[in-house]
């Protein structure tokens, strides 16, 4: 005898409750896909990145390498020696970084707003001290004079070098940092190749 099968049967209906609970897995998963793509458009696009550091010592070393400058203080501090300053630091800094002016310092020997450079010499004068002369008179002190600590009256007393030279020649050094050589006093207004030439021998950095 023949198994005869009802075709108009309906189909088996899943459970309500089966049904809502699978639509919000599918619905999780695409949200979740769309956050991870939409992260890695936002980071392709703006470049970015988190980067964490190792923590650094503490002292005169600069947490980033070539971020400071070496400056060698000496003369009538408290405590002369080498120091690292921040980029743009200025001379008053430095002294700072030196425990101050000693008791005997000259403090108008320096220029405090002057900003410093790499490699250079801060030297304060003693108070009472006699500035190294420059020229063959009577008492004078034989070596050339250091353009990068040479006050206006050292200066003035240089060979056809007066006052208004002078002030030039401090304006430079203020704005443009220390003298790599001896020829950068070519650079200052009213220096020109003769004056420089008798210069020469009389100076040094």
């Amino acid at each position: 005898m023949a198994t005869v099968l009802d075709t108009d049967s309906p189909a088996p209906r899943l459970d309500p409750r089966r049904r809502l609970g699978v639509g919000a897995v599918i619905v999780l998963v695409l949200l979740g896909f769309a956050v991870t793509v939409g992260i890695g458009i936002f980071r392709g696009a703006t470049g970015t990145e988190t980067v964490t550091t190792a923590p650094t010592s503490t002292g005169d070393v600069s947490p980033l390498p070539g971020a400071g400058v070496y400056v060698h203080v000496a003369g009538a501090v408290r405590e002369a020696g080498l120091y690292r300053l921040a980029v743009g630091d200025r001379v008053a800094d430095a002294i700072a970084r030196a425990g101050g002016f000693a008791d005997d310092a000259a403090r108008d020997g320096v220029n405090l707003a002057r900003t410093v450079t790499d490699g250079e010499q801060i030297v304060v004068p003693v108070v009472g001290a006699v500035p190294p002369a420059v020229g063959g008179g009577e008492g004078a002190t034989s070596g050339p004079l250091d353009l990068n600590t040479a006050t206006r009256e050292q200066l003035d007393a240089l060979p056809r070098i007066g006052p208004a030279l002078a002030d030039r020649i401090l304006a430079w050094r203020d704005e443009n940092g220390r003298f790599t050589s001896v020829d950068d006093l070519g650079s200052v207004p009213g220096i020109g190749e003769k004056m420089l030439a008798s210069l020469r021998d009389l100076v040094r950095v």
